[in-house]
């Protein structure tokens, strides 16, 4: 991390810029398990401006033993995902394409970065978003790429506050398979993310009744 990054980061903490915990109960985190049936793998998103090309904001997808997703600092929040600390549980395929599609609209795009790893890897990265706490506003990549450089393979990634740099490096790994998603939603997410939940919402009632 270069001088003026170190700098913001103190100046940050100095201002008492933290994250406010989240931490939903035992029996919602265990209900909403999910265990893909993929290959072990660690998934680097990175939310991109469309019209820079510069990173926003970064985030990972963890298949292991289950599915997580490490959102820090993020808005994303499904009512059937619990969250605790940034992770999510819970990631069915249903909800890893909303998010994907969630920071996609008309200003950004979404890029998925997979590595596939051993499930030894894959439980031990669960572990480290588990145990990383509650993350600050505008240190997303932060939070990233400390988890990442303590990872078996992913020791090259240096701390940073840009996701872009991420991105980079990322990929130069061996076999890591790149996509881009994108869509044309409005800017503001908080209405593509309230039509999901009442959608989930309605699904659930339906299904309750028959």
């Amino acid at each position: 991390m270069n001088r003026f990054a170190l700098i913001l980061v103190a100046t940050l903490a100095l201002a008492g810029c933290s994250a406010e915990p989240i931490w939903a109960p035992d029996d919602a985190v265990a209900q909403a398990a999910y265990q893909h049936d993929g290959p072990s793998s660690i998934t680097v998103y990175t939310i991109v401006k469309n019209s820079t090309g510069k990173g926003a904001h970064s985030g990972l997808l963890i298949n292991g033993h289950q599915r997580v997703l490490f959102d820090p600092a993020g808005t994303f929040s499904v009512n059937v995902v619990p969250e605790r600390n940034d992770v999510h549980y819970g990631i069915t395929e249903q909800i890893r394409g909303f998010y994907e599609l969630f920071h996609a609209r008309e200003s950004y795009h979404t890029v998925a970065q997979e590595v596939l790893v051993s499930p030894e890897i894959a439980n031990l990265a669960i572990q480290k978003v588990e145990a990383y706490g509650a993350v600050s506003k505008m240190m997303c990549t932060v939070a990233v790429t400390d988890i990442l450089s303590e990872i078996p393979g992913f020791e090259h990634i240096e701390n940073s506050m840009y996701p872009e740099r991420l991105r980079e490096a990322i990929a130069t790994m061996d076999g890591v398979t790149e996509r881009s998603v994108y869509d044309w939603d409005d800017d503001d997410k908080e209405i593509v993310l309230g039509e999901f939940n009442d959608a989930l919402q309605r699904y659930r009632d339906e299904t309750s009744t028959e």
